[in-house]
């Protein structure tokens, strides 16, 4: 279940992420150049600009959760026995958990009420699309929109900490069966990554540098014959 759902999560927070910060570049190199070049600027790029970072960064953290991204500290528990690291895991992933929880409780209070009593309320520049303006008979008494309402660009905080908690949830399964004794990635593993990479590099550097020998023409699989013709 967890693997078909992450698989799920996984293409949303992907394609989310790619999105706003492929939409941030053109919108601020837009705005850019309608600055310099024509001596005008577009009036709600800054406020959409900052929204759409908001989102990536909200969603970006639960990505962050699976990529095992987060920094942390591990000295502790590399220097534990392996039962113990568990414990430590076990106690890490119940925390972020309840801790995610309590912002996905927060944050779904707080967006709430501007999808309720306060759908009037509007962002300061950026325009109502018209395709978006149906909205405006089921949450604003009929009357139409001119800017965003907020509760759209507001509705990053309950997605972003629904994903986050989706997330701990998952890790939290991994711990507990057994898959995972840590939540995030060790350091000596990056370092022997890293190490691996290195040395496959200057391997395929010194292959390529090395002088031709007697035994490099016995290994190739062309034989020359005095007449320069081949086998």
């Amino acid at each position: 279940m967890f693997e078909k759902a992450g698989k799920v999560t996984d293409a949303i927070e992907e394609t989310l992420i790619a999105f706003f910060l492929g939409a941030m570049t053109l919108l601020t190199f837009a705005n850019v150049v309608f600055r310099y070049a024509f001596n005008d600027n577009i009036l709600w790029a800054l406020e959409l600009t900052v929204f759409m970072f908001a989102w990536m960064v909200l969603v970006g953290a639960s990505y962050g959760v699976k990529k095992h991204f987060h920094i942390g500290v591990d000295v502790i528990i590399n220097m534990a026995p392996e039962k113990l690291r568990k414990v430590y895991a076990m106690v890490a992933v119940t925390s972020c958990l309840a801790f995610s929880i309590l912002l996905l409780i927060g944050s779904w209070n707080y967006w709430y009420p501007f999808a309720t009593e306060r759908a009037w309320y509007e962002t300061d520049d950026i325009p109502m699309p018209e395709m978006l303006q149906f909205m405006s008979d089921w949450l604003n008494e009929g009357e139409r929109y001119e800017k965003l309402p907020r509760f759209i660009p507001y509705m990053a905080l309950p997605i972003g900490m629904a994903l986050l908690t989706f997330r701990f949830t998952q890790i939290a399964f991994q711990v507990f069966s057994g898959k995972l004794d840590r939540m995030i990635a060790g350091h000596e593993a990056e370092e022997d990554l890293d190490a691996l990479r290195a040395d496959v590099l200057a391997g395929s550097d010194d292959d390529a540098m090395a002088p031709l020998t007697p035994d490099s023409y016995k290994k190739s699989d062309v034989n020359v014959k005095p007449n320069g013709k081949e086998d």
